[in-house]
């Protein structure tokens, strides 16, 4: 894995402050969203809400017209993912909530000049006991991360801890895809994968900040990317889960500093 030792870009307090705004709206939004999803809403709809709650911060959805090389501009200000959906699902008026569906809410906000990331599966009613197990695998993953997130520690700790407690449990975590460093840019170096070996990769410093998300299928890790060029399915159209925080690593330990749950 090519870490970018050098590139990784120190925050100071003050820095961290103003992400700390960004990533407050950004769990706002994912609390409208969570008093919204119910069975029959349609994943347009809770992108509209999204942008409503976005556009009375006076923030901007990062998001919206980000761009991939030889693929339009994403369309959305969150990325809705529902059941195989891995992450990147694009809302659409046609793809409404079913009971006993999960959703993945991913949601990145630009304010003050910085972004802040986070994502949550979500239960749409009531869902399958392994459904559930997987969301909290899930989640749990994320919290056994965060806890990795100090200072001396390594980049590797993180991804290990990840990887340990997915496998523990059966699941598998993919590996297409990442997490990230964020600040000024939604992606900034280093990538941070939910797989890796501890004590491997650059040392943690005050002030680096991470968007730590695991991303978790109930089967194989392999994944596929459709025709629209962002929406990422699990191979076999199992059930995949999605967590993410924005951590800033303080020279006392980790902080996150996006809220919701």
């Amino acid at each position: 894995m090519n870490w970018n030792y050098r590139r990784i870009k120190i925050k100071t307090r003050a820095e961290i402050e103003m992400m700390r705004k960004s990533c407050i709206v950004a769990s706002k939004v994912l609390e409208a969203v969570g008093e919204s999803i119910r069975p029959g809403i349609s994943t347009k709809e809770l992108d509209e809400i999204s942008r409503e709650v976005i556009k009375k911060s006076g923030g901007k959805p990062s998001s919206l017209g980000y761009k991939i090389p030889g693929y339009p501009p994403y369309p959305a200000a969150i990325c809705a993912s529902v059941n195989e959906v891995v992450i990147h699902g694009i809302p659409d008026e046609k793809i409404s909530l079913k009971e006993g569906d999960i959703v993945g809410i991913d949601v990145t906000v630009y304010l003050g000049g910085y972004h802040g990331d986070n994502a949550y599966t979500f239960a749409v009613g009531e869902i399958t006991p392994e459904a559930q197990r997987l969301r909290e695998v899930t989640k749990a993953a994320l919290y056994k991360a965060i806890e990795q997130a100090k200072p001396k520690n390594h980049l590797g700790d993180i991804c290990h801890a990840v990887e340990k407690h997915v496998n523990s449990h059966g699941y598998s975590v993919v590996r297409d895809f990442v997490g990230h460093g964020i600040g000024r840019e939604m992606h900034e170096p280093p990538e941070i994968p939910n797989y890796g070996e501890p004590g491997k990769g650059p040392r943690l410093r005050p002030g680096m900040v991470f968007a730590i998300e695991p991303m978790v299928n109930m089967g194989t890790s392999e994944v596929e990317v459709l025709e629209d060029g962002w929406t990422v399915v699990t191979a076999d159209r199992k059930l995949s889960a999605h967590f993410e925080h924005t951590v800033a690593i303080l020279p006392n330990g980790p902080e996150i500093l996006t809220t919701w749950r």
